[in-house]
């Protein structure tokens, strides 16, 4: 006499199938209407967080969620006047585009920035090099 655990279990199909998935196409937002999230980079660590874009309204909100990830909730940092500029302490947050380019988040609207977004880099900010003119990457 099999169990009703047992009987379920064999009766359904396996669900854990490994499918190769190609990458959604780069119109993935016009045809679907569904934002995927991006892979966050917080450069020199290993691991690397999912945000979903679908639940921000606007940069503040994406500052803030960068600042509860990589700096955490400490009171030395206030998130009065949080932008991306000040998401991460140090660091600048960049973001490649459907191109490959690297780009300074912030730069477009938000609805434009949610449509080319493919990843977010957090790279260390280079103060030397940023008074010269140097670019984003020095």
């Amino acid at each position: 006499m099999k169990r009703r655990w047992e009987e379920t279990s064999a009766a359904a199909p396996s669900s854990k199938r490994f499918l190769a998935l190609s990458p959604p196409p780069t119109n993935f937002l016009s045809t679907t209407g569904i934002i995927p999230s991006v892979n966050v980079i917080f450069e020199g660590r290993s691991i690397c967080h999912s945000v979903r874009l679908d639940r921000h309204a606007s940069y503040e909100s994406l500052a803030a969620t960068l600042r509860r990830l990589f700096v955490g909730a400490d009171e030395t940092y206030p998130n009065v006047g949080l932008d991306l500029s000040n998401a991460v302490p140090g660091h600048m947050v960049v973001y490649e585009d459907m191109e490959d380019d690297l780009l300074l988040a912030g730069d477009l609207s938000w609805k434009d920035f949610v449509r080319v977004v493919r990843r977010i880099r957090i790279i260390p900010a280079r103060p030397g090099r940023r008074k010269h003119g140097g670019g984003i990457l020095g």
